[in-house]
């Protein structure tokens, strides 16, 4: 029996196929971009919310929608502004006259893949309604709760340079997103061919080309399997160190939570599963690490008018550290 359990545990061929299948969907479109994308699927396989920030242009938002093509799941797109209410992402009770009562009428976010773009346009009280949703994938008005059909997941994309008619994100909600992903300008032969690509075709003729590979129910089967990879002990110590070695670091001001080593832990998994293995390695670690803790720091503010960043001190600690082979 154990023989048996063992071996489904590591055929990984469906996930490999999948995966597969989705980043050749996407690269129809999206030339290079390869991070981006392998984090985004690995946030899909660790079920968690992603958080894409980047200059405009850099297909944040293109690859957030190709990805729900590629999976036939619902897909939903919420421009985030500074006039937009809680009611107009969750939903509102209409009253029904024929039946004189309250219906809850649901909002955008009941959807699966839920696109939310400039999320650091609404103010507090807008971003405040996403708490729920993103934990515990239920809503909650006039005391009556509505649960989300699964998969589940919110991708945000924020603009880090402009910041007139932006809000900071409170940090309990960064630290509902599994990942922070930073999207870098492409390099001058990916330009060439993404000019190339739409002097071709049109963007619409691309799009149309990329097919679904991939139902909600394999995307299920696919988590559980992520779910089952296996992870030393002494990994998992490492993980917990590296994370509580950010709360005590001279650079920062505000280090991670216990749910950043969740997070290293089930982005950890998925990568490992990705990458054919049924067993996580400590590069898997130490490669998710700092999209899983870049957003949940706070340096001080002496590193931050020194313009340090995140990543810079999170290598530093990883550095610092007894990797266990």
């Amino acid at each position: 029996m154990e023989e048996n359990f063992f071996q489904q545990r590591t055929d990984l061929d469906a996930l490999q196929e999948g995966v597969s299948a989705l980043k050749r969907e996407i690269g129809k479109v999206i030339v290079g971009q390869e991070k981006m994308i392998e984090l985004l699927l690995a946030g899909i396989l660790a079920d968690g919310h992603i958080l894409i920030e980047g200059v405009p242009g850099v297909a944040k938002t293109l690859t957030a929608k190709l990805l729900s093509k590629a999976i036939s799941v619902g897909f939903s797109r919420i421009q985030f502004t500074p006039d937009l209410m809680p009611s107009d992402v969750i939903g509102t009770s209409v009253f029904n006259p024929k039946e004189l009562i309250f219906q809850f009428k649901p909002g955008p976010v009941f959807s699966n893949i839920v696109l939310i773009d400039e999320i650091n346009r609404a103010p507090a009280k807008t971003q405040a309604a996403l708490f729920e949703v993103m934990e515990e994938r239920q809503i909650t008005v006039d005391g009556q709760s509505f649960p989300l059909q699964p998969p589940f997941m919110v991708v945000a994309t924020q603009n880090p340079i402009e910041q007139e008619g932006t809000y900071h994100l409170p940090e309990a909600q960064l630290d509902r997103f599994l990942f922070k992903i930073n999207v870098d300008y492409p390099t001058l032969e990916q330009e060439f061919q993404i000019v190339l690509n739409h002097h071709s075709n049109s963007q619409e003729d691309m799009i149309s080309k990329v097919l679904p590979v991939m139902s909600a129910a394999q995307v299920d089967l696919l988590r559980k399997q992520v779910h089952q990879i296996h992870v030393e002990e002494k990994l998992i110590r490492f993980i917990t160190s590296l994370v509580a070695g950010t709360r005590n670091h001279k650079s920062i001001y505000l280090g991670a939570s216990p749910r950043a080593s969740i997070g290293i832990l089930n982005g950890s998994k998925a990568l490992a599963a990705m990458r054919g293995r049924d067993f996580v390695v400590p590069d898997d670690i130490i490669y998710v690490s700092p999209a899983v803790l870049r957003h949940r720091l706070e340096l001080t503010p002496e590193k931050e008018m020194e313009g340090t960043a995140p990543d810079e001190v999170i290598n530093e600690i990883i550095s610092s550290m007894d990797i266990p082979r």
